[in-house]
């Protein structure tokens, strides 16, 4: 009686399990009942290394970064991109799996972009690039005279912005200020001295209050 009663429990459990699996593609398989967060690398990433050094910011540590991103609550989706990937034609591709989930039934504030740098940048322009008032966006230290100097830019739906105070890449207020279908817009700042290379390694002054805020917009 007590084997079956656990089998039982075992099961109810896992069909109500909402995430927990990290993704180097796009999954085969998608649950409706799922949250999925899109995590988008820096420049040092590209390429066919997983841990580059970079001479002034050290260690980028994608496979810990991916680890402490990773929760039961979603799934985690981090593509490794190639090489100079083309950061307008990356964003469609963004847009196109955010999509992709939103027609397999994934409500859309379950579905979170997230982003550091150029892959910060890249999700702003997949933001863009779908206009959806409910998909989340997060913004870690992206907010750069590129993405300012194209007044078309623009972002939707719930957004949270991190950056560095020992950064030159600092606020996304900009940005708020000239989207006009912003759902939801905060930012925080953090001062842990690493300046860009914060981001480079799972601080917890970045990855917590990244989790929080997942767990807060999705349904």
């Amino acid at each position: 009686m007590y084997i079956k009663f656990s089998a039982l429990i075992g099961l109810l459990f896992s069909s109500l399990a909402l995430g927990g699996e990290i993704y180097d593609k796009f999954p085969n398989q998608i649950s409706a009942n799922d949250k999925y967060v899109f995590y988008s690398h820096g420049h040092t990433i590209e390429g066919n290394i997983t841990t580059p050094v970079h001479k002034r910011w050290g260690i980028y540590d994608f496979p810990k970064i991916k680890e402490a991103l990773a929760d039961d609550e979603y799934n985690l989706i981090a593509y490794h991109r190639l090489l100079n990937t083309d950061p307008i034609q990356y964003a469609k591709k963004l847009a196109k799996d955010v999509r992709a989930l939103i027609f397999a039934g994934v409500k859309p504030n379950n579905i979170t972009l997230l982003g550091f740098s150029r892959g910060g940048g890249m999700s702003i322009r997949a933001s863009n690039e779908l206009r959806l008032d409910q998909v989340n966006l997060i913004i870690l230290a992206a907010c750069t005279g590129p993405i300012k100097s194209n007044s078309r830019i623009k972002i939707y739906g719930n957004v949270f912005s991190i950056y560095e105070t020992s950064d030159r890449v600092g606020t996304c207020q900009f940005l708020k200020d000239r989207s006009k279908q912003v759902t939801s817009f905060s930012e925080i700042v953090i001062n842990t001295g690493k300046g860009h290379g914060a981001f480079f390694t799972p601080q917890v002054e970045w990855i917590e209050p990244v989790k929080v805020w997942i767990s807060s917009k999705s349904s």
